[in-house]
C-alpha cells in the first residue's frame, strides 16, 4: 500500500518549526502503526533521528539509528556517486561512476573511508548497545526529508538483506517524483508534504540546524517504550483539548465564554470551513446577534459583492423598494448565489430589519449589512453612473465615456475582460477607472453637502463602487499572472473596504468607535502567517486585520468532521447537496473529532492549556463553493498551525448542507454517500 497520492501538491515552504515538530506531524499520519508489537522505527542518522524519536514515542515503538554515509566524488565530496549503509551495503550510481570515470580502486578507497566513519558513529550513538533485530518485523524508516533519495535507497537495500516483514518510509518533505519512485520499492510511503517546485529539504523547516552526534546519542538513550513515556503520550492532544473544551450546542458558546473571548475587540472575524454548511451560518448568525445586541456592534461586513450587499443594507434600514428579505437578497445572482441567498441569511436579515425598526423608535443605533468583495465590476460601474445621474449629470456623462472602455467585454464578465487585457486581445481600462475614481473623490465634498446623512451614505456607497471598479479591473487582469497575486489583491481590497467602512461609520458616532463583525471563509479569516501559503507570499484578510488592529481584533474559525455540504462540482455549476468525507488523518478536524464532543469552542486565549496541542502543524480542510471528494487531499487541505491561525475555533462534529432559497431538484435529491476512502 502507498499513500503517495495523499500528499499535497501545493508549493509550501517552511511548514515545520523544526525536526521534532515534523516528527509529531508524521506520527499523526502513522497512527495505524501505534501499539503494534512488531513495529520498529529507524531514524537515518543524523538528521532523521529527532524526527524518528517523535514518531517512535507516539507509536510506542522501539527506536534505533540507521547510519548511511554518502560516497562523494573525489574532489567534489558533496556530489554523491553512491551511498554506504549500516551492514556494509554499498549502492552506487553506475551512470555517474562511468561519467566520472572512477576506477574500482577509487570507489573502494571512498567506501573504506566512509566505512570507518560509519562504524565510529554507530559505536558513539549506541553506547555499546547492539543494533535492533529487524528480521520479520515492520520497519518504519524515517529521515528529515528526501531529495534525490540516494541515502534512503541505500538504507532500503541494506535493510532488505535483514529480511524485515515490511518496510515503510516516512519523511516530512520530498519531491513527488522521488516519493513515487519509492512507492514502487517499499510497502508504504508516508510524506507530509511535497513542495512544488522542490528546492531543498531544509526549505520546509524554519529551524534546520545540523544535528550533532551528542543529540543523536541522547535521543537513542531516551526510551520511547517505557511506562513513563507511554503515560506522557497517553495524555493525547485530543484528551488535552477535551479537558479544556467549552460546550457550544449548535456551535454557539455560552455568552460568558464569548464575553471573555471578545472583550473590547473592535473587529471580529467569524469564519466557515465551507461556503455551504447550515450550522456554520446559523451559529455565526446567533453569535452576531449577541454581538449587536450586547456588545454594540453596528455592522456585518460579508464576503459578498458591495452593490448586492448594500441593497440588503438599505432594506435592513427600512429604505429602498424591497418589501421582504427574499427580495432584498435577490441581487445575489452571480454564482454561487446560495452563499447569501439561503434560509439562514434570509432569517438574519429579517431579524436585523426588525431590530433596527425597534431601535429607530427608541433612538438607539442601528446596524447595517455590507459587502467586502470585488467581483461586481459591471454592476458597480452601473451604480456609479446611476448615482451621478442623480447628483451630477455632467459627471455621469464623463463616467459613461470612461466606462465605455469595457464595452468590448460581455456584461458582467470581468474574467473575459481580464483575459483580453492581459494578453493584448483587448484594451486595458486601467487609466479610465483610475480617472473616474479620482473624479468622484474630487467632487465628494460638494456631493456630501446636498441632503445630509442619507446623501453622505449614498456618496460613500458610490465612492466604494468606484473603488471596487478600480480594484476589480486590476484583479481581473492579475488573474492570468498568478494565483497568489490575484488572491492578495482581493484580500487587500476587502481589508481596505473594511477600513473605509469603519471610518465612515465612526463619523456618525460620538463614542465609542464603530465595531464590525466580518463573515468570510476560514481561508480569508485565518492568519496566513500560520499556514503554508504564507511562504508563497499569500496574505489574508485576517492577517491584515491583525496587523492593523492588533489586540482589538479577534479571528474565529469553524470546523466539522463529516456530514453534508452545499457545493458545486465545477465553477458555475448547479448547487448540490454533497456528502462530506470524514476528515483525513493528521488534520485538525480529526484531532477535534477524537475529543468525542459534539460541538465545542476551544481557545488558548480563554484556556492556555489548549495552546500546545493547537500549536502543532496539522492539515486543515477548506471546502469552498466547489467540493471534489475524489481529490480531497489535493483540492481541499493545506497545512496550518491552528493556535496562531485563529484566536478560537468552534468545532461541530456532524453538519448538514445549507438550504438555498431556491433548492433545485438536484439539491433536494442529494448525493449518494460515498464509501470513504474508496473514491481516492
Amino acid at each position: 500500500m502507498t499513500r503517495a497520492t495523499d500528499v499535497a501538491r501545493h508549493s509550501p515552504r517552511r511548514v515545520f518549526r523544526d525536526r521534532r515538530e515534523a516528527g509529531r506531524v508524521l506520527a499523526s499520519l502513522l497512527s495505524a502503526y501505534r501499539d503494534q508489537p512488531d513495529v520498529i522505527v529507524l531514524g537515518l542518522a543524523r538528521g532523521g533521528v529527532p524526527v524518528a524519536w517523535e514518531v517512535a514515542a507516539a507509536l510506542h515503538a522501539p527506536l534505533d539509528a540507521f547510519v548511511v554515509r554518502k560516497l562523494g566524488a573525489p574532489g567534489h565530496e558533496e556530489f554523491a556517486v553512491g551511498a554506504l549503509a549500516s551492514g556494509g551495503r554499498v549502492v552506487v550510481n553506475d551512470d555517474v561512476v562511468r561519467g566520472l570515470r572512477l576506477t574500482p580502486q577509487q570507489l573502494r578507497h571512498i567506501a573504506e573511508r566512509e566505512g570507518r566513519e560509519l562504524a565510529r558513529r554507530e559505536a558513539a550513538y549506541r553506547d555499546g548497545r547492539p543494533p535492533v533485530d529487524v528480521t520479520g518485523r515492520t520497519v518504519i524508516l524515517v529521515d528529515d526529508g528526501l531529495a534525490t533519495g540516494a541515502s534512503m535507497f541505500a538504507a532500503v537495500q541494506a535493510l532488505r538483506e535483514a529480511q524485515p516483514a515490511q518496510i515503510v518510509i516516512a519523511v516530512p518533505a520530498a519531491p513527488e517524483s522521488t516519493v513515487r519512485e519509492f512507492a514502487s520499492l517499499v510497502d508504504d510511503v508516508v510524506c507530509a508534504t511535497m513542495p512544488t517546485p522542490f528546492l531543498a529539504v531544509g526549505e520546509s523547516f524554519w529551524d534546520f540546524r545540523q544535528v550533532t552526534d551528542e543529540e543523536v546519542r541522547q535521543l537513542l538513550a531516551t526510551s520511547t517504550t517505557t511506562a513513563a513515556t507511554k503515560s506522557v503520550a497517553a495524555q493525547s492532544a485530543a484528551e488535552v483539548i477535551a479537558a479544556v473544551a467549552i460546550d457550544a450546542p449548535g456551535g454557539v458558546p455560552p455568552f460568558a465564554a464569548l464575553e471573555e473571548l471578545i472583550g473590547d475587540a473592535r473587529v471580529v472575524l467569524i469564519g466557515e470551513s465551507s461556503h455551504g454548511t447550515h450550522e456554520f451560518y446559523e451559529a455565526r448568525a446567533q453569535i452576531t446577534r449577541w454581538l449587536i445586541e450586547e456588545k454594540g456592534f453596528c455592522a456585518v461586513a460579508a464576503e459578498a459583492d458591495w452593490p448586492d450587499a448594500y441593497r440588503v443594507n438599505r432594506y435592513v434600514h427600512g429604505i429602498g423598494d424591497d418589501t421582504s428579505a427574499d427580495e432584498a437578497l435577490s441581487g445575489f445572482e452571480r454564482f454561487p448565489a446560495w452563499m447569501w441567498r439561503n434560509v439562514v441569511v434570509r432569517d438574519f436579515v429579517d431579524w436585523l430589519r426588525e431590530r433596527n425598526r425597534r431601535h429607530e423608535s427608541d433612538g438607539g443605533l442601528r446596524a447595517g449589512f455590507y459587502g467586502l468583495d470585488l467581483y461586481s465590476l459591471h454592476r458597480s460601474m452601473n451604480e456609479v453612473i446611476g448615482y451621478l445621474d442623480r447628483v451630477d449629470p455632467r459627471a455621469a456623462a464623463r463616467a459613461r465615456n470612461r466606462y465605455a472602455c469595457f464595452d468590448h467585454a460581455s456584461a458582467d464578465d470581468g474574467q473575459a475582460y481580464g483575459f483580453a487585457a492581459a494578453f493584448g486581445a483587448g484594451p486595458s481600462c486601467e487609466k479610465e477607472v483610475v480617472d473616474q475614481l479620482v473624479d468622484i473623490q474630487r467632487n465628494a465634498l460638494a456631493y456630501a453637502r446636498m441632503d445630509g446623512l442619507i446623501a453622505e451614505d449614498e456618496l460613500f456607497y458610490a465612492r466604494q463602487n468606484a473603488q471596487t471598479v478600480r480594484d476589480a479591473e486590476v484583479y481581473y487582469r492579475a488573474m492570468f499572472s498568478g494565483r497568489v497575486t490575484s488572491w492578495n489583491l482581493r484580500d487587500k481590497h476587502m481589508a481596505q473596504t473594511l477600513d473605509a467602512l469603519l471610518e465612515h461609520l465612526d463619523r456618525h458616532r460620538d463614542a465609542p468607535s464603530a465595531r464590525i463583525v466580518v463573515w468570510a471563509h476560514n481561508s480569508h479569516v485565518g492568519d496566513a502567517r500560520a499556514t503554508e501559503v504564507w511562504a508563497d507570499g499569500q496574505l489574508t484578510l485576517g492577517q491584515l486585520v491583525r496587523q492593523r488592529y492588533g489586540k482589538a481584533s479577534r479571528l474565529i474559525g469553524f470546523s466539522t468532521y463529516t456530514g453534508t455540504v452545499t457545493a458545486a462540482s465545477e465553477w458555475g455549476g448547479v448547487a448540490e447537496r454533497k456528502a462530506v468525507r470524514p476528515a483525513l488523518p493528521g488534520s485538525i478536524e480529526e484531532l477535534l473529532h477524537e475529543t468525542g464532543n459534539a460541538a465545542f469552542l476551544v481557545s488558548a486565549r480563554i484556556t492556555p492549556g489548549a495552546a500546545e496541542p493547537l500549536s502543532t502543524v496539522r492539515l486543515g480542510r477548506a471546502i469552498g463553493v466547489i467540493y471534489l471528494p475524489a481529490t480531497e487531499r489535493q483540492s481541499h487541505y493545506f497545512h496550518v498551525r491552528p493556535a496562531d491561525q485563529f484566536d478560537a475555533m468552534i468545532h461541530i462534529e456532524r453538519t448538514r448542507a445549507l438550504q438555498p432559497l431556491e433548492p433545485t431538484s438536484v439539491w433536494v435529491a442529494g448525493e449518494t454517500p460515498e464509501t470513504y476512502p474508496s473514491g481516492l
